[in-house]
């Protein structure tokens, strides 16, 4: 055999069997510091569990919680001292339907088949369909999971487009009523809420789902940072090097890993090499922690990231709704979204598809009635034609937009992007203003989407197309059912809760 051949027939355990032996050294770009430990390098092991756990946010607390109503003994290792993750800054949205108890409740209708249908045409040609299959057919049990851990839900609509600051826990979280996702499925309200005042719902989800864990026996350690993986001379995952009071530990873990250490918005380096236009807005939002340390820890033991430029945009141009009476531009004065969609989808097309800069259109009837902190007058004029020359848009572009505009808003029309008829009104009384949707000037909040290859048990995929043994993933550390544009509150917690269990299901039926 040439020394060619042999080169060729190489395997992914003959290289992760040298990754083992060289402790990672720099063989995969930008995961150096993550590099893998193997087994012999470990001289005695400081703690041992069943399933290991990095990261107590809604993806970790749902695998540990999981994990021990599988009868596994659970360790859960936080970075910082107060648990919770990004998912307690949140508005603790679940992603739910099918006809769930809250639903029926409040006397709304919908079904499997509707839900799966919005979610597919959603996620777009990135839709990752099995897991949406899965994730729909396991949504009426996932709400009675959510509740049975001492999540409560009030009995309350909301018909706002944003989280209500009062305790209503159902509500359309996404465009389901949108052009064209409402010609595609029956909409129905499927953002589950907890009950709870001022949009702090996703602090609610995590003091339930953390005092559940406690109860059930989970064993959490907070000022814990997981720093590399343990690996076997077969490239199978057995364990954890972890930083605690300024020492290194050693975890060992008899079932499986898993990595919930969410994404990467706060990660200059990784943000600006993979997701260039996220890093240029502001504010990056998420935990301080989210820095992709477990999808380098994952990379670095051969695991294949999906999507790594993708992540949500929010560009809240709402409450109060009636501003999307108005219009949004680009830089040639074109129109190029219906203005009542979810306003992820609206900072997705202004930061990937329109160069990052756009504007907003408004009359003396359509705008803010009061300074906005979120956005800044770029211009002001009594005309049309003199806000078009304001924002240097080409001669005539911005007239001729608004004119066309408002002769069909006068018919309560919109034949070029179909905006509900509740949010159409001829722009014509001064003044007239600019709000200024640029990146570097408007409030659009960015989080990661990309990460970790994950099959439908949450095992990590490696680079050859074969689950990584003993790895698994959930959360924002991987590529789930959240894709861009994002256009669905409640689909990345849903997508952490449920594949993080499945992760500890799979996990407990297949020991090492």
């Amino acid at each position: 055999m040439t020394r060619s051949s042999r080169q060729h027939r190489t395997t992914r355990r003959d290289f992760l069997r040298t990754l083992g032996g060289l402790g990672g050294a720099a063989a995969l770009a930008g995961a150096a510091d993550a590099a893998p430990l193997g087994t012999r390098e470990v001289r005695h092991w400081d703690d041992k569990t069943d399933l290991l756990v990095l990261g107590s946010g809604a993806a970790g607390i749902a695998a540990a919680l999981e994990g021990r109503q599988q009868g596994l003994d659970v360790l859960v290792v936080e970075k910082f001292r107060v648990p919770g993750g990004t998912s307690s800054l949140s508005g603790g949205v679940c992603y739910l339907g099918g006809g769930t108890p809250l639903q029926k409740a409040l006397r709304f209708e919908d079904s499997i088949e509707a839900m799966h249908a919005y979610l597919i045409a959603a996620g777009g040609v990135h839709a990752p369909r099995e897991k949406i299959d899965a994730y729909c057919e396991g949504s009426l049990e996932q709400f009675d999971w959510l509740v049975a851990q001492g999540v409560v839900y009030a009995r309350r609509y909301s018909d706002e487009k944003e989280l209500s600051h009062e305790p209503a826990s159902l509500y359309y979280c996404g465009s389901e009523r949108v052009h064209p996702f409402n010609e595609i499925a029956r909409p129905a309200p499927r953002g589950h809420v907890p009950a709870a005042e001022n949009q702090t719902g996703g602090r609610a989800l995590m003091e339930a789902l953390l005092a559940s864990a406690s109860r059930q026996g989970v064993r959490l350690r907070t000022g814990v940072s997981a720093r590399r993986l343990i690996v076997e001379s077969d490239g199978r995952v057995v364990g954890a090097a972890v930083e605690e009071g300024g020492q290194v530990r050693y975890l060992r873990a008899r079932r499986g890993v898993v990595l919930a250490t969410g994404g990467f918005v706060h990660n200059p380096g990784m943000l600006q090499l993979h997701a260039p236009e996220l890093a240029a807005c502001r504010p990056h939002w998420g935990r301080a922690g989210d820095l992709g340390d477990g999808i380098r820890m994952g990379l670095a033991v051969g695991g294949n990231v999906l999507r790594m430029n993708q992540g949500f945009a929010v560009l809240p141009l709402y409450p109060p709704e009636h501003v999307l009476k108005g219009i949004v531009v680009n830089a040639t004065g074109q129109r190029f979204v219906n203005e009542d969609v979810y306003y992820g989808e609206i900072g997705h097309e202004v930061v990937y598809h329109q160069g990052g800069r756009a504007f907003l259109i408004v009359d003396a009837d359509s705008d803010y009635p009061a300074p906005d902190y979120r956005l800044v007058v770029a211009a002001q004029a009594d005309t049309i034609a003199a806000l078009e020359r304001a924002i240097a848009i080409p001669e005539g572009a911005l007239q001729q937009t608004v004119d066309y505009y408002n002769r069909h808003a006068a018919e309560g029309r919109d034949p070029l992007w179909h905006k509900d008829r509740a949010f159409l009104a001829p722009l014509q009384r001064a003044p007239f203003k600019a709000y200024d949707l640029s990146v570097e000037n408007a409030f659009i909040a960015v989080h990661t989407l990309g990460g970790l290859q994950t099959d439908l048990d949450a095992r990590v995929i490696g680079a050859w197309g074969e689950p990584i043994p003993g790895l698994y993933a959930a959360g924002r550390a991987t590529a789930g059912i959240p894709t861009a544009p994002y256009r669905s509150s409640g689909t990345s917690i849903g997508d952490c809760i449920f594949f993080g269990r499945r992760a500890a299901r799979h996990a407990a039926r297949h020991a090492t």
